[in-house]
């Protein structure tokens, strides 16, 4: 194992773990250790490490052409773009290198559709324990307050509310005159796998209606089949004004996308808005393919069996656990919430287990496993679970006396 170089900036609590080569759901290290990857780089290798249609798409567009900007028509591009208007029922899209940009998109949507009601201090709703990214402005807009220390002066505009509580975006909606837009996660991810109602996200679309306001989704962990449909609005069944995406489109090759429709889709005018590499030839090739492979392998729904499949068998195996407060999640994004802090987890599942997990919130385990795991993976991934949690059953201190360890 090679020493930890000196010369990366300290921004990750990195595990002393290096991976050299992946195949679906397996990952193997510089040993040749195998690992079963419950995690998919976060939500982001869907179709699992080393697809062989995702490899031949680089390989090929990487032989003929990389780079060309966006001062020129980019064929590829523009059958992306088209892909996923289809798939959303958006009309228009801009494509970025990240999450994180594609949501400053959707934030810099929201002040111009505010500036064009005349509105001079547009205000966005956003969620307590929200997570849009850590550029300034999606800092701003994400709920977590230690995330924000010391980045302080935060952009103004932002109202924070319950998540899943209509009643309190009535409320802002009463007082607040300047509000142009509710931005939210249809399934919060690094806010511990707690999903919106589908009643309540029909109650926003209906008061988004009669206000005037943009309803912005940040689908970049949700989307793309991960909660056993294409997109986690669909799970309610209304269509957003505005919808960004990241993550899995590119099954690990960086691309964002903001994709928006009605008033939201004709607010930009050339020179408002831009990326030097966002949408190049070989990002929307690429994710042109990963589209293909979800819809050929129906990986939604997929993703849906597989989630029942992986939530019954943690809840058999660890129904009776004195730690577990709850299991829950949709399609194949769970999350399995501790009574105290469990970040320690995530090393013992490396070493012990040889599993892939992380844990947000400080004490809520998440599984986020590739779409294409078969079951035989998924039931692999419970039984690793659950031999991970066993040890720590007839000593309610091990898992704090573990993270005092680090």
């Amino acid at each position: 194992m090679h020493a930890v170089t000196s010369h990366l900036m300290e921004v990750y609590a990195r595990e002393p773990v290096s991976f050299v080569r992946g195949c679906g759901a397996r990952l193997w290290d510089e040993q040749g250790v195998e690992y079963l990857d419950a995690i998919a780089g976060v939500a982001v290798t869907s179709l699992g490490h080393a697809h062989p249609d995702i490899t031949d798409a680089i390989v090929q567009q990487a032989g003929r052409l990389l780079h060309t900007s966006n001062v020129f028509r980019i064929d590829w591009q523009e059958q992306l773009g088209e892909r996923l208007c289809l798939l959303t029922g958006m009309q228009k899209a801009f494509f970025c290198n990240s999450g994180a940009e594609a949501n400053e998109t959707a934030l810099k949507l929201a002040r111009l559709h505010g500036h064009r009601r005349q509105i001079s201090v547009p205000k966005v709703v956003v969620m307590e324990n929200g997570f849009h990214g850590r550029t300034i402005a999606t800092l701003s807009a994400t709920g977590n307050p230690s995330g924000q220390r010391g980045f302080e002066p935060l952009l103004p505009g932002f109202l924070r509310v319950t998540y899943n509580d209509i009643e309190a975006v009535r409320k802002v909606a009463e007082c607040e005159p300047d509000v142009v837009a509710v931005l939210l996660e249809p399934v919060q991810g690094e806010g511990g796998v707690r999903a919106l109602s589908p009643h309540y996200l029909r109650e926003l679309r209906a008061l988004c209606d009669q206000r005037g306001w943009l309803l912005m989704l940040d689908e970049i962990q949700t989307g793309l089949g991960r909660t056993g449909t294409w997109f986690g609005y669909q799970h309610a069944g209304v269509a957003p004004d505005v919808v960004t995406l990241a993550k899995a489109l590119g099954n690990g090759v960086p691309i964002g996308a903001c994709l928006a429709r009605g008033t939201a889709a004709e607010l930009f005018s050339p020179g408002q808005h831009g990326s030097t590499f966002g949408g190049n030839p070989l990002a929307c090739r690429v994710a042109c393919k990963v589209l293909e492979v979800i819809a050929r392998d129906h990986l939604p729904e997929r993703a849906a069996e597989l989630g029942v499949r992986l939530r019954s068998g943690l809840e058999r195996a660890l129904c009776d656990h004195p730690h577990v407060i709850a299991i829950r999640g949709q399609g194949l994004m769970v999350g399995i919430e501790l009574d105290q802090p469990c970040k320690a987890l995530v090393g013992r599942a490396l070493e012990e287990q040889r599993l892939l997990i992380t844990v947000t919130r400080d004490s809520i385990i998440r599984l986020l496993p590739p779409l294409i795991c078969d079951d035989r993976q998924i039931d692999d991934i419970v039984d690793r679970v659950d031999r991970l949690l066993t040890p720590g059953v007839d000593s309610p201190a091990t898992l704090a006396t573990e993270e005092a360890r680090l």
